[in-house]
């Protein structure tokens, strides 16, 4: 039996999974509620209660909803940003390198965050560009700057591949021009000077006779990219003062191929197959005591994982933070039963049974939880905006995070579990004494 069940799940789609889950997590809350209410209809003492005491009632579902939003919020970036991550490395089919640390490679060549690493020399560069597998071996140079955006030293097919055709102008052609990400803040035919280095530590007269034009302008990626300045590559060797990859005949050329005598190295070359199988032959062609080659995408699967425990994290926090809510919100319900305490004192007074005095108290509960819920719900999707705004901004990372069913379902669960510990204020109100309460 259990075997056939399993088989009837895993026939289901996703979306009826999805939906059954939601189901199940607000299925007790929806018991409780027929149960406590079953014969009786207490709705209307409940819209008197909620108006009666209508301010204070709202700081408490504005303190649902704001736990709510956040809660769900964070636990969606982890989600977005791993999308954001990997729809930033899928143009990067194959990275090879010298040996080290694939992450430090990853987050150099991909992220843009420049290391100190040995260079790939001439004679490494030509093994690569001459596979016959090969459809395109580009060299990424990285190492100057314009004013926090990185000036990295490539060659126009790469170009090409990253954002295909150009948003704006045309590509560079020779040494002097540049094409600039989509996010760059520098017009066509703008005029600048690269820094040596990246940050507080970059020499900004290093390269004062390298003035650079922007001639054209790639499409947006969604990635670092996007704040980055391409260059010639011919062009970051020769501001340095080293051979431009090309024997003096061919000196004004731009792109391959480069002349293996003549090549001054680079930290990494981007190598693209046009043929999937290729790159796992690639792959292991290129793994030797004198290269590295490694795919950004199994990387980044190791980091995604560890991002999972990050995200387990997360999702414990955000169980935490509402359970800290619900004690919060079970003992404001105490609190506020005793504002009401004389009205319900003179139901009793006058022959209400206690079931239904206890069913005024819970759906009064139950109507606050589940708006602040419900609220919590929009300012969730709020939250996520913002929040994905903002990490996108110091990430350069598009980040495109929205709540999905596991916040749904986080949702679900939080109500459920309020309103069945809410049972207790409901029969704690049931237990104050009649007369005092008559009195006060």
């Amino acid at each position: 039996m259990p075997d056939i069940l399993l088989d009837s799940w895993q026939a289901l789609s996703p979306l009826a999974q999805d939906s059954l889950v939601l189901a199940a997590l607000l299925s007790p809350a929806l018991l409780a509620g027929l149960v406590v209410t079953f014969g009786y209809r207490p709705f209307a003492l409940v819209r008197s209660l909620l108006w009666r005491y209508r301010w204070t009632n709202l700081v408490f579902v504005a303190l649902i909803a704001v736990s709510v939003g956040l809660g769900v919020g964070l636990t969606a970036q982890e989600r977005g940003l791993r999308q954001g991550t990997a729809r930033a490395a899928e143009k990067f089919d194959l990275i090879v390198s010298a040996p080290g640390s694939e992450i430090t490679m990853l987050f150099a060549a991909v992220y843009l965050q420049p290391s100190d690493v040995q260079l790939l020399d001439g004679a490494e560069y030509e093994k690569i560009s001459s596979n016959e597998n090969v459809s395109l071996a580009a060299p990424i140079a990285y190492g100057d700057s314009f004013e926090g955006s990185p000036v990295v030293g490539t060659t126009p097919e790469f170009v090409a591949h990253l954002s295909g055709p150009l948003a704006q102008g045309h590509m560079f052609a020779r040494s002097g021009e540049a094409v600039a990400g989509s996010a760059v803040d520098l017009a066509l035919n703008a005029a600048f000077t690269p820094a040596h280095g990246v940050g507080a530590d970059a020499e900004h007269e290093a390269h004062s006779g390298a003035q650079t034009v922007i001639v054209g302008r790639m499409a947006a990626t969604g990635s670092p990219w996007d704040k980055a300045i391409l260059v010639p590559v011919e062009a970051v060797w020769e501001v340095h003062g080293l051979a431009n990859g090309h024997a003096p005949e061919h000196k004004d050329q731009i792109g391959p191929p480069f002349d293996p005598a003549y090549f001054p190295g680079t930290p990494a070359v981007m190598v693209h197959a046009d043929a999937l199988w290729a790159n796992y032959a690639l792959k292991s062609e290129f793994t030797t005591d004198k290269t590295m080659a490694f795919f950004p995408g199994a990387v980044l699967s190791r980091l995604h994982a560890l991002m999972g425990d990050v995200r387990q994290i997360m999702s414990l926090m955000a169980v935490v933070t509402q359970v800290l809510v619900t004690a919060g919100v079970l003992t404001g319900l105490v609190v506020l039963t005793r504002l009401f305490s004389r009205r319900l004192a003179l139901l009793r007074a006058l022959g209400a049974p206690r079931r239904f005095v206890f069913a005024v108290v819970w759906c009064y509960a139950a109507t606050l939880i589940a708006g602040g819920a419900v609220l919590g719900l929009g300012a969730g999707f709020a939250a996520t905006g913002i929040i994905s705004r903002e990490i996108s901004r110091r990430t350069d990372i598009l980040v495109r995070a929205g709540l999905a069913w596991p916040e749904f379902h986080l949702i679900a669960g939080f109500v459920s579990l309020t309103l069945l510990l809410a049972l207790a204020p409901a029969y704690l109100a049931l237990n104050r004494p009649v007369i005092p309460d008559l009195r006060s």
